[in-house]
């Protein structure tokens, strides 16, 4: 049995390109293991909807359901930070676009 390698093409932070970007500066992607996406905000419902709609994005972006291995929450009292720190720990091979470098593969296409 060989073991076949996916060439994938990564930004500086190690994920795919076309992976929607968390809409406000306060969001963000962070480094592995576990890929936290975080959302920060002083409004927990705003959040959790910045959440959900980069969840949906990221869900059509990648043709399936995204890897969500835990949702944490945190606080964070210092000044001028944002007080709510919601994060979802994604699989950072979703966050890769590795199931549509599959399916690429798999569809005979080109896949980097």
């Amino acid at each position: 049995m060989t073991e076949e390698t996916i060439q994938l093409e990564l930004t500086e932070s190690g994920v795919a390109p076309g992976l929607p970007a968390p809409p406000d500066p306060r969001d963000q992607v962070q480094d592995v293991p576990y890929r936290p996406v975080g959302f920060r905000d002083d409004n927990l419902p705003a959040a959790l909807e910045r959440c959900a709609g980069w969840l949906r994005q990221a869900q059509q972006w990648l043709g399936e359901p995204v890897d969500v291995l835990a949702i944490h929450l945190d606080y964070d009292d210092r000044e001028g930070s944002p007080y709510y720190d919601l994060k979802l720990l994604c699989n950072e091979e979703d966050l890769a676009g590795a199931p549509i470098a599959l399916r690429a593969q798999a569809d005979g296409a080109p896949t980097g």
